[in-house]
């Protein structure tokens, strides 16, 4: 697995998601319906501070050495993450009829996501190479 390319990829997800919805709260709240107070536009900037920061915590880490015991907190806050996001979106799928599309497609990529780090916190390196 290459994980330089899972950490970049993740790192762009997460950081692209992280600043639409910090830079459009009001926008992303008319959209699905919620109410358009202060305090929800104020939640949905930290959520999406919290995404950014994530993502650049992955993108600072892309060329480091994973898996195994290597860097293992970073695998497990990720996997954490996506697996838990995808059991909730999942979840949803059920429930959700307004927004159906878009459940189904972050469904499906935090699944992906939730997959390649649970792969990546079960497999060790090859091999551990100075630079």
């Amino acid at each position: 697995m290459n994980t330089k390319l899972l950490m970049t990829v993740s790192a762009l997800f997460l950081g692209g998601l992280g600043m639409f919805i910090s830079f459009l709260p009001e926008e992303i709240s008319i959209y699905l319906g919620m109410s358009t107070g202060i305090f929800t536009q104020l939640l949905l900037q930290i959520i999406g501070a919290l995404f950014m920061g994530f993502g650049m915590l992955n993108w600072m880490i892309r060329d480091a050495l994973m898996g195994g015991i290597y860097n293992k907190p970073i695998v497990i806050g990720n996997l954490m993450h996506f697996v838990v996001t995808t059991l909730a979106l999942t979840r949803s799928l059920y429930k959700e009829q307004q927004h159906f599309e878009i459940v189904l497609l972050l469904t499906i990529v935090y699944g992906f996501f939730a997959v390649a780090f649970f792969f990546l916190f079960r497999r060790n390196p090859k091999s551990v190479s100075n630079k």
